[in-house]
């Protein structure tokens, strides 16, 4: 909703001063088509050449998440947390042996079963049960798994950042690509010059809208957007942190009421449960 909002706006302020301060806005209409075609099939032809299939896939599946409401909110964590804590609660009690089921077949966890959003999350359980199987495994120390742990978060982050690079290339060719459909404009008039100034007018003038609307793609639509995928991605980074962070505390002794404080500590502000908040959610779920 914001995302069009912030569209409408920023669309809306350019076009309607334009016109306010009597601009023709028929020149611009009657030029876009063929402005748009130029300036957009140079672009994207010029990505799909830039970037790898798999770059080109994450993209495409990056704009539609971007487009809606982040799914990390506060609720989110606070069941990640409890499902970790009751995990390690287990692990605690009856002894790492106790949770090898549920690591090697977290589909048939009722542990896992217990809190559908994050249970049902193929990168979390993925994240969650590699680490406890080695936890379980006992052949690593806690400074072995917290070295593997930044790698594979580090591979993540690469991957997510792989969209956000691909379309700050976009909009740094676009205005490039505007210029060129200005310049062929430009051509198209000088082959013309016999004809009456209002003539040529006109067509200068449309010539000048592929510069303007270059611009316009690039700094009011998809640099906006790459920022917002940007966003995204390091949300869903802090998400592995947190699982990072309790797990760690685990394995250093700490019980897992200490373990998840551990991993509270790691998130976002605007989207961290309080101590009370989160004890009582843990409480409510035993």
């Amino acid at each position: 909703m914001f995302v069009i909002i912030g569209y409408v706006v920023c669309l809306g302020c350019i076009f309607g001063v334009y016109i306010v301060h009597g601009g023709n806005i028929s020149v611009i209409l009657k030029a876009l088509p063929f402005e748009i075609i130029t300036i957009l099939g140079g672009a994207l032809g010029a990505f799909v050449v830039n970037n790898q299939p798999k770059v080109i896939k994450a993209t495409m599946a990056a704009i539609p998440m971007a487009l809606k409401g982040s799914k990390y909110t506060k609720e989110r964590y606070m069941e990640l947390m409890a499902m970790l804590y009751d995990i390690l609660q287990k692990a605690r009690k009856e002894g790492l042996m106790a949770i090898e089921k549920d690591v090697e077949a977290p589909h048939e966890s009722e542990i896992f079963k217990k809190y559908p959003t994050v249970g049902s999350d193929h990168h979390v359980i993925e994240f969650t049960t590699d680490y406890l199987r080695m936890m379980v495994s006992g052949n690593l120390n806690s400074h072995e798994i917290e070295a593997l742990m930044d790698s594979e978060i580090d591979t993540h982050h690469q991957e997510a950042h792989a969209p956000v690079a691909a379309l700050a290339r976009l909009a740094g060719a676009l205005p490039a690509f505007g210029i060129v459909a200005a310049v062929l404009g430009v051509v198209n008039t000088m082959g013309s010059v016999g004809q009456p100034p209002s003539v040529l007018g006109g067509m200068i003038g449309s010539a000048l809208v592929g510069t303007f609307l270059g611009i316009l793609l690039a700094y009011g639509v998809v640099e906006p957007l790459g920022g917002l995928v940007e966003q995204k991605t390091e949300d869903a980074a802090k998400e592995l942190l947190c699982i990072k962070s309790t797990l760690l505390a685990s394995m250093q002794g700490y019980n897992p009421a200490t373990a998840i404080e551990f991993g509270r500590k790691v998130l976002f502000s605007n989207v961290r449960p309080s101590f009370s908040e989160l004890e009582g959610h843990v409480k409510g779920k035993k």
